[in-house]
């Protein structure tokens, strides 16, 4: 796989990879894993919110 970044972007990882002794790799591959995985948590407890919400609607709905 190849990844594009600004020129802008690649200093910043750069700078940060350098302050933290790891590959600019580790990072991305790092920061790639927690915005999917908090994605789907977020994603998760809207879902719940809203089925908790709209409980009665959705079993009047389903009759």
């Amino acid at each position: 796989m190849t990844l594009r970044l600004t020129e802008a972007d690649d200093r910043l990882l750069t700078e940060r990879a350098a302050k933290e002794h790891r590959s600019k790799h580790d990072l991305v591959v790092e920061a790639l894993h927690v915005y999917l995985t908090e994605r789907q948590q977020r994603f998760d407890a809207l879902l719940a919110e809203t089925l908790d919400e709209d409980r009665e609607l959705l079993d009047r709905l389903a009759k």
